[in-house]
């Protein structure tokens, strides 16, 4: 038997095309999570009285919210309008980023954290 127990003297040329090829994803991956921080997603809630734009990246960039909508007397709709307005972009981004990655990764899946 060949060194390594592989017949035919172990993987020879296909593990270097292999490292070349991780090599490669891992550098095209590095680039789509920068690629991330450029691109935005807007979420409008409440017919448009919250509005939130983020990037892919999860970083919360603007929130504006129409004056109308702040009534002293009930924060409680304000607070829930907001919370929904913000992890709907969250999703987004989450949608987005997982989306980018698939395109490197061929919708391998199950890399977990790495983006």
């Amino acid at each position: 038997m060949a060194r390594g127990g592989f017949p035919g003297g172990g993987f020879g040329g296909n593990m270097n095309n292999l490292m070349k090829q991780a090599q490669k994803m891992q550098k095209d991956m590095e680039k789509a999570q920068q690629d991330l921080e450029n691109k935005t997603i807007e979420v409008s809630v409440g017919g448009g009285a919250i509005n939130i734009v983020a990037t892919g990246k999860k970083e919360i960039k603007e929130i504006t919210i129409k004056p109308e909508v702040v009534d002293p007397d009930d924060v409680e709709m304000l607070q829930d309008l907001i919370l929904s307005a913000v992890n709907e972009a969250l999703r987004k981004a989450d949608e987005l980023a997982n989306s980018e990655m698939s395109k490197i990764t061929g919708g391998l899946g199950g890399l977990p954290g790495m983006f």
